[in-house]
């Protein structure tokens, strides 16, 4: 079982590639604030809600001083069909090993349908400027989660 993160910690750092091929790693947004969600699957219902609602929502945020990354454990190949058929404009990142999940805690038992599994916790993790943690939110639901994201954070809607 993953160690849940909790605001104050260092956010673990990591370097993963994107649905380009290119490396993105956390230090390239040093001195921004960065949003970090973790989810299950690429293409699927629940994961593209999410993913169009942050692309939807990422002119807002980085006015608010935020950017956005997602990850998955899908592959590089995967995320790009998944980019271009949903016209996504966050940057998508592969951690197929899962490393970064752990680290984040974003990997472990969860509850599917009645029975205790081990998979992917839809989690989201707000890195402030500093590379701290400033939110950790685990078990997040889908649909509504930048809506709700904004009111934690206190952002107009």
């Amino acid at each position: 079982m993953s160690t849940r993160l909790e605001p104050g910690v260092a956010a673990p750092a990591f370097t993963l590639t994107d649905d380009t091929g290119q490396s993105v790693s956390l230090s390239d947004f040093a001195g921004r604030k960065v949003i970090v969600y973790f989810y299950p699957a690429a293409m699927t219902p629940g994961c593209t809600t999410q993913a169009c609602d942050f692309s939807e929502s990422l002119d807002s945020l980085r006015k608010d001083g935020f950017e956005v990354v997602g990850i998955s454990k899908d592959k590089p190949a995967k995320l790009a069909k998944f980019r271009e058929r949903d016209h996504l404009t966050i940057p998508l990142l592969s951690d197929e090993d899962l490393t970064v999940h752990r680290a984040y805690g974003a990997w472990g038992e969860k509850k599917l349908y009645g029975k205790t599994v081990e998979g992917v916790i839809r989690s989201t993790f707000v890195v402030d400027t500093d590379g701290t943690i400033s939110h950790a939110f685990y078990n997040v639901k889908a649909t509504g989660h930048v809506a709700k994201l904004r009111r934690d954070l206190g952002l107009a809607a």
